[in-house]
């Protein structure tokens, strides 16, 4: 099963988009772990939104296209790991480690845990 680990932070928040290198560090050193484990297929972090964000909005069939920085959003996607793991006690897992290197040095974060959706095989003719 496949889960993405989604981390939120506060754009506003001191060194939530400028990682001192004690975070980095950390974080290097849970993702090699995550990696060696075998289940890490992807994991990016994200710029703040001032550095070339856009968000799309439809709303009543109506198209707004607005870029950042998004000044009255206080919780972004700020980067995501993507694994593939047996169940999702063990994506549950994963992830409190992975917000604990966020809370160890930055203080605050929210880290979202979804499933990716798969979508059915297609029967194959014999």
């Amino acid at each position: 099963m496949r889960y993405m680990l989604m981390h939120k932070l506060n754009e506003n928040l001191p060194g939530a988009f400028d990682p001192s290198p004690e975070f980095n560090a950390r974080m290097e050193a849970f993702m090699k772990e995550v990696a060696q484990s075998g289940i890490l297929l992807a994991a990016e972090g994200l710029c703040e939104t001032s550095k070339g964000a856009t968000r799309i909005s439809v709303t009543g069939g109506k198209t707004t296209v607005t870029d950042g920085p998004f000044t009255e959003t206080k919780e972004l996607i700020a980067g995501f790991a993507l694994v593939d793991v047996r169940s999702q006690e063990e994506a549950v897992e994963w992830g409190r480690r992975f917000a604990d290197v966020f809370a160890e040095t930055i203080g605050e974060v929210e880290v979202d845990i979804r499933r990716v959706y798969e979508a059915p095989e297609a029967d194959q003719p014999a």
